[in-house]
C-alpha cells in the first residue's frame, strides 16, 4: 500500500469515526455538528493509542483505563456525564458497523474506523 493509500485509508476511517460519533451524539446530546464529531474521533484515537501504549498491557485494568480514557474525551468535548458518554460511544460503535458492513458489501471498501474503539 503507497503512502497514499494509507492517507485516503485514514481519512475514509476517520470520517466513518465521526459519522457513528455523530449518530450517538445527535441521538443522545442533541448535537449536530458533523466537523465535532470527526475531531473527537481523531482526538478519541490518538487518546485511546497513547493510553493501550501505557496502560493496555495491563489484564482486565489495561482495557478498562483505556475505556475511561476515550470515554472522558467523549464526556469533555460534548459536556454530559458517563452514562450519556457511554452512550454515545455504544450508539458509535453501531453506527460505525452497519456502515463499514454496507461498505464491505457493496464492494468499496474493506476498513475500520478511527476513533471509534473495536471496529
Amino acid at each position: 500500500m503507497t503512502l497514499i493509500d494509507s492517507f485516503v485509508v485514514f481519512v475514509v476511517s476517520l470520517l466513518v469515526g465521526g459519522l457513528g460519533i455523530y449518530v450517538g451524539a445527535r441521538v443522545l446530546a442533541g448535537v449536530e455538528d458533523y466537523g465535532h464529531a470527526v475531531v473527537t474521533a481523531a482526538i478519541g484515537a490518538v487518546v485511546w493509542g497513547i493510553i493501550a501504549v501505557l496502560f493496555g498491557w495491563i489484564p482486565l485494568l489495561g482495557p478498562l483505563v483505556t475505556l475511561v480514557a476515550y470515554l472522558t474525551v467523549i464526556r469533555w468535548r460534548y459536556g454530559v456525564g458517563w452514562l450519556t458518554a457511554a452512550g454515545i460511544g455504544l450508539v458509535a460503535w453501531v453506527a460505525s458497523l452497519i456502515v463499514l458492513y454496507v461498505l464491505g458489501v457493496a464492494g468499496i471498501a474493506d476498513i475500520g474506523a478511527v476513533g471509534v474503539p473495536g471496529v
